[in-house]
């Protein structure tokens, strides 16, 4: 059974962490099905929303790599209907 759900994610300082940010968005590529990132360049702040569809596993996954990021605040909303 798979959810679809939004993961939604804060980078502190993105310049920083976008690499390893990235390099962890590639391990789940095979849920992700959009992705879109918005940079609040004189803050330096970016805010990405990464819409998945997998297992709750997978997404919770994700969701528990991507929150043990220095200076990645993460939450995900995810649908109450399975697909």
């Amino acid at each position: 059974m798979k959810k679809i759900g939004v993961i939604s994610a804060v980078l502190d300082d993105p310049i920083r962490m976008s690499q390893k940010f990235n390099d962890m968005i590639s391990e789940y590529q095979h849920i992700i099905r959009g992705r879109m990132g918005i940079p609040f360049a004189e803050e330096h702040i970016s805010v990405v929303s990464i819409t998945v569809c997998g297992s709750l596993d997978e997404i919770n996954e994700l969701t528990g790599k991507l929150g043990n990021l220095n200076g990645v605040t993460v939450k995900t909303a995810i649908s109450k209907k399975t697909i």
